[in-house]
């Protein structure tokens, strides 16, 4: 990275140091499977002042996924990043100006930048009786995706809502709410599902396509794989109790206490791709089940509001024999016991046998039967 280029942007980062830069660019060119000399190839293109304007939508939403944005993240503040180093030229929560002036500005700058900028959509988009039920400046909300969409260089839906429908489309869905692929099915939206989404998932795209110009490896779903590539269930740190059959009956109790695995109480995680466990949100870097609630599969289509909160999710085979990513490692206790870690392992290792004893009686269809 060059050092002019740093010296101008030095003080939008909060006085954050150079090093730090590089180092949370480095961080994120690995969460990104790149190698760690890509970080300074993202520190060069995000610092550069060549760089593509972002226009903001927001249709049916609570205005969650540009929330999170605002949360603090690392050792500088995500917003310092976001509204300073990527040229956010529109976002009708964070305008500067509003109405007549507001609309303008976002015309002109589509048609300045036509074919370099990143089109983010939030929010679901309703498309029932000519998409009347969100009008922004007396225009239904699907008209201006779909205006914005044909001159955008990249398209990211952020948010379960924008990705595929969110609450909005859950039955009966009145407004006939859909998500951005449904709506542009002749475009390439890349999808950064959760509710809200992980705001360094939405960043990390952003900083590929910046320092690649070109988006993310991503699966067929939308989704880039360096997030939504595996499930919850492989990196969760109840993952052992899961395998060993030790499971929370209800909340309050002494295995929920315990930290136990939270599958009996609806937790989608085993169904549910993200990396939620491994990243965490905002400076805390905690997520629900480390809190000590099921995961309820917010990033999944037919899941997330669609399944009551706490069913028992329908276990997969892929979800009952994938071996945790990080297993825990073996210790022998005094008495001749095993530790919790070991016992997962051991579960683990018979293929989930404890774990899958609890729902056995859940019976697995077989590649015949699902045919």
């Amino acid at each position: 990275m060059q050092d002019e280029h740093f010296a101008q942007i030095k003080d939008k980062l909060g006085g954050v140091s150079r090093r730090d830069f590089l180092k949370f660019c480095t961080i994120m060119a690995a969460s990104m499977g790149l190698p760690l000399s890509a970080g300074s190839d993202i520190a060069e293109a995000v610092a550069s002042p060549k760089r593509p304007p972002v226009i903001w939508l927001s249709g049916q939403g609570c205005t969650g996924c540009t929330e999170s944005l605002l949360r603090p993240s690392s050792h500088f503040q995500l917003e310092n990043l976001l509204l300073n180093l990527i040229s956010l030229d529109y976002n009708e929560t964070l305008n500067a100006g509003a109405g007549h002036q507001a609309e303008a500005f976002r015309k002109q700058s589509m048609e300045k930048n036509a074919g370099k900028f990143v089109l983010v959509i939030e929010g679901s988009i309703p498309t029932k009786d000519g998409g009347i039920y969100c009008k922004i400046a007396g225009h239904p909300f699907v008209d201006i995706v779909k205006e914005a969409a044909d001159k955008a260089g990249a398209i990211i839906a952020i948010g379960s809502c924008a990705a595929w429908g969110g609450i909005p489309s859950s039955q009966p869905n009145p407004t006939g709410a859909q998500g951005a692929p449904e709506v542009l099915k002749d475009k390439t939206v890349v999808t950064v599902p959760g509710c809200p989404a992980n705001a360094y998932n939405f960043l990390g795209t952003v900083a590929h396509f910046i320092t690649y110009q070109k988006l993310p490896a991503i699966d067929n779903l939308g989704r880039p794989k360096f997030a939504y590539d595996r499930l919850i269930h492989e990196n969760c740190e109840r993952r052992p109790h899961f395998d060993a059959g030790r499971f929370a009956e209800s909340f309050g109790d002494e295995a929920h206490q315990k930290g136990y695995c939270l599958y009996k109480l609806g937790c989608k995680g085993p169904v549910t791709y993200n990396n939620c466990a491994t990243k965490g949100y905002c400076d805390v870097g905690t997520w629900p089940v480390d809190t000590g609630h099921p995961c309820f599969g917010c990033s999944e289509a037919g899941i997330g509001f669609e399944v009551p909160k706490f069913q028992q999710a329908d276990l997969t085979k892929e979800s009952l024999f994938t071996p945790a990513a990080t297993p825990a490692s073996i210790e022998y206790e005094r008495g001749g016991g095993v530790s919790a870690g070991a016992a997962g392992l051991i579960g683990a290792a018979v293929g989930a046998a404890a774990g899958a004893g609890v729902v056995a009686s859940r019976k697995l269809k077989s590649e015949d039967e699902e045919q």
